[in-house]
């Protein structure tokens, strides 16, 4: 598979590793948006969030419990924003299922 995150998974490609467990890797983002800019993703691939299904919504579940302890390592406590982009229209970069966790800073009301 040419999926950058999934090499990165493997190792095949570095990456600034935060978080890791049997089913999720996070990583700092290489192109950060704010101060503190995370990304979280399953190990598995799935594409997107249309890729969600009930055979792995336990492993998106896990990312969801796993994400405050991701923040709070990294020094969030004032609070952050978790955004995943889905399709072309969303500018999904990379076609893995991924979580930008963003903070560190006041963050612009505005989303686009």
């Amino acid at each position: 598979m040419d999926c950058l995150f999934c090499k990165i998974i493997n190792g095949d490609i570095p990456s600034k590793k935060v978080y890791e467990d049997e089913s999720v890797f996070a990583f700092y983002d290489i192109a950060p948006q704010a101060p503190v800019h995370i990304l979280v993703i399953p190990k598995v691939h799935i594409p997107s969030m249309d890729g969600i299904s009930a055979d792995n919504a336990d492993i998106v579940a896990k990312i969801f419990t796993v994400i405050p302890k991701i923040a709070s390592d990294a020094g969030l406590t004032n609070g952050y924003r978790v955004i995943s982009n889905c399709g072309d229209d969303a500018c999904q970069s990379v076609k893995h299922l991924h979580f930008h966790i963003l903070g560190g800073a006041q963050l612009s009301e505005k989303m686009a």
